[in-house]
């Protein structure tokens, strides 16, 4: 499966017009969009950021100036308007260019975003360049998307994490998922994929997330599973845990958690796994998933390991999953 622009883009589309003011587009911006495409008669005609407000701010007239020396910026700002802090003309990618070719735009220009245009040249959304780091690591630091420089630097070491949604990207901005193969994503669970567009030899998944009580007890309900050793705090502290534990194969969803993330629709045909240790209550796991042999017809083998935030191996085995293209 090939990830295009369009899977990864965010839309609709935010515009704004080239005579509006500078304090328009601030505030525009600062209700959380990474970037307004200017557009005129319909035309995309530029793009604009934050740091381009600013840097138009700071350009201004000299004249913008108080009887002390200070600038006055509401001022400067209203004099000034969105043409004269966009880049223009913007660099534009097709609907349907692959992520490959998006990434190479974005790092040959070095440049935080382009418009995404559709057959007949209207902008349908904006990719970013954090849009590509955050889906597509490999792809983005194969072409120096700007952004990718903290991914090539993180060395994944044992009970270390991945960027999750709910931090601060590059620009500030809350990252938000908003992938094409999972219902929802919550902002204490974390995935890296450290592969291309598609699946191969040697590509990593990585997901982690705590494990909590209310977890637990929702697979004991879920499954039928009550043990008492999971659920009862007395009953546990007399067996040789001393203490309740999490459900082993709850432990292993963590794997499937991380196979699910990976490009296409993700389908399971085997696992064997052995369980190296206990997983206590509220501690945060995290299921590494290395592909290790492709069997052809679409089907992969997979080393498997789960650990805590010591990096203490709990769980590992062999998965063999079937990827069928996401459905349209």
């Amino acid at each position: 499966m090939d990830l295009t622009a369009s899977d990864v883009m965010t839309q609709p589309v935010e515009t704004i017009a080239p005579d509006a003011t500078l304090i328009d587009a601030a505030t525009r911006l600062a209700a959380g969009y990474g970037s307004l495409v200017v557009t005129e008669t319909d035309d995309a005609v530029g793009i604009v950021t934050k740091s381009d407000v600013v840097r138009a701010l700071a350009e201004g007239d000299a004249d913008g100036t108080d009887a002390t020396g200070g600038r006055r910026v509401a001022d400067a700002a209203a004099d000034r308007t969105v043409a004269d802090a966009m880049s223009a003309p913007p660099l534009s990618v097709h609907a349907t260019d692959g992520l490959e070719r998006a990434a190479a735009t974005l790092g040959d220009a070095d440049v935080g975003q382009v418009v995404v245009v559709d057959d007949d040249g209207t902008a349908v959304g904006v990719l970013s360049a954090t849009d590509v780091v955050d889906y597509v690591p490999a792809i983005a630091r194969r072409h120096d998307v700007p952004g990718s420089e903290a991914v090539s630097a993180r060395e994944p070491v044992p009970g270390s994490e991945p960027a999750r949604a709910g931090d601060l990207d590059r620009h500030g901005h809350v990252r938000e998922p908003g992938r094409v193969d999972t219902a929802y994503e919550e902002g204490d669970w974390a995935f890296e994929w450290d592969g291309g567009d598609g699946i191969a030899v040697g590509d990593v998944a990585r997901f982690s997330k705590p494990v909590t009580s209310e977890d637990v007890e929702a697979f004991a309900h879920a499954t039928g599973d009550t043990n008492r050793l999971h659920l009862d705090d007395a009953f546990a502290a007399g067996t040789r845990f001393g203490r309740r534990i999490a459900h082993g194969v709850l432990t292993l969803g963590l794997v499937s958690a991380a196979l699910a993330r990976m490009p296409g629709v993700i389908i399971y045909l085997s696992q064997d796994c052995a369980y190296r240790g206990p997983v206590d209550l509220g501690e945060r796991l995290m299921a590494t998933c290395e592909v290790v042999d492709d069997l052809e017809g679409d089907r992969y083998r997979l080393d498997v390991a789960v650990q805590d935030e010591s990096g203490e191996t709990l769980l590992d085995g062999g998965s063999t999953v079937l990827v069928d293209d996401i459905p349209e």
